[in-house]
């Protein structure tokens, strides 16, 4: 994780094939320089404080027992490790817990993207019955009762206070923050050809040409933050429930970061798949073909050995992230 704004790197995405095609590839998928945030609410160190308290403080719940990290744990590379997510009360839900990693770059949230900005998602868990079951106004009330919260409002939110908004806002804002290390691919863009192995640059051409991963994993990110059906079989319209006379997006969900991807099983957005072995396998068969299924999503007849290179490369998008401190909380 990296806390405050600053980051290393470069930009964007594309996709191209040949021997002198690769220093074009590595450049497109350097990593930023710097965190974005919103001019509505930008950084402050005060704001990611709180942030972080609202984060871990299992008294945002209605219940007191569940948290925003019960579900975003830091040690599960910002996931739960579920299949499918625990709710209030033991409640299964229908969908995997998504990373909140590199949430910072996204503009839109949730496995449906029913979410504009963190901020209006951080309240979404929050408010929803079957998750943490809080009703936001009473969790106003309950955070005003103390006065360490009080004083951390006005502290990181002078002149507007302790309101439903701020506590959004300061989640969003630490959300932001929660940015993924420096990982051997990294390294070898910026020049270091001993930091993924011979298997993993061959993987990273698959994944650039043959694959087609990058249709729709691309740039520093892996992502491109839009929403596909890739004939993964479910009866979840995901964003189609939303967009109903779209065809393309029934049973489509939004492309997720694939950074530290090793570390986030189960996969897909109802945890079915057990590992990133059997999500190659599902993207080589090319799904289920639907009138919804992604114009990019085809039988791609990999070889063995493609497979074992995109699988290494995928690897080598794996960061040694620092352990992560909870905060103390006001009493």
């Amino acid at each position: 994780m990296v806390l405050g704004a600053a980051l290393v790197g470069g930009s964007s995405g594309m996709a191209v094939g040949g021997a002198t095609g690769v220093d074009e590839l590595k450049h497109a998928y350097r990593r930023p320089v710097t965190i974005p945030f919103p001019a509505d609410n930008p950084y402050t160190r005060d704001r990611e404080r709180l942030g972080a308290m609202l984060f871990f403080d299992p008294r945002v719940s209605g219940s007191g027992w569940i948290s925003c990290a019960t579900c975003h744990n830091p040690g599960l590379a910002w996931g739960d490790g579920l299949p499918q997510a625990m709710g209030h009360a033991m409640q299964k839900l229908s969908r995997r817990t998504p990373t909140i990693l590199n949430q910072a770059w996204g503009d839109s949230f949730f496995w449906d993207g029913r979410a504009s900005s963190l901020e209006a998602q951080a309240l979404g868990p929050i408010s929803a019955p079957h998750e943490m079951n809080q009703d936001p106004t009473l969790l106003v009330v309950k955070l005003r009762r103390m006065e360490g919260y009080r004083t951390l409002f006005e502290i990181a939110y002078p002149g507007e206070g302790l309101t439903t908004a701020t506590i959004a806002k300061a989640i969003a804002t630490f959300e932001r923050t929660v940015v993924s290390g420096i990982a051997p691919f990294d390294a070898w863009v910026a020049g270091d050809e001993r930091a993924i192995s011979e298997q993993a640059k061959r993987g990273f051409l698959v994944f650039n040409t043959k694959a087609r991963c990058a249709a729709c994993h691309r740039g520093w990110n892996f992502t491109d933050g839009s929403f596909h059906d890739v004939g993964h079989e479910t009866s979840d319209l995901g964003r189609g429930a939303l967009l109903p006379r779209l065809a393309l997006m029934q049973h489509a969900f939004k492309t997720p970061t694939l950074r530290n991807v090793d570390r986030r099983a189960p996969y897909m957005h109802n945890g079915t798949l057990a590992t990133l072995r059997d999500v190659v396998e599902l993207y080589d068969r090319g799904g289920i073909d639907r009138p919804s299924r992604s114009r990019e999503i085809r039988p791609l007849g990999l070889a063995a050995e493609d497979k074992e290179a995109l699988l290494a490369f995928m690897r080598t998008l794996t960061s040694a992230d620092g352990p992560v401190t909870v905060p103390e909380l006001p009493r």
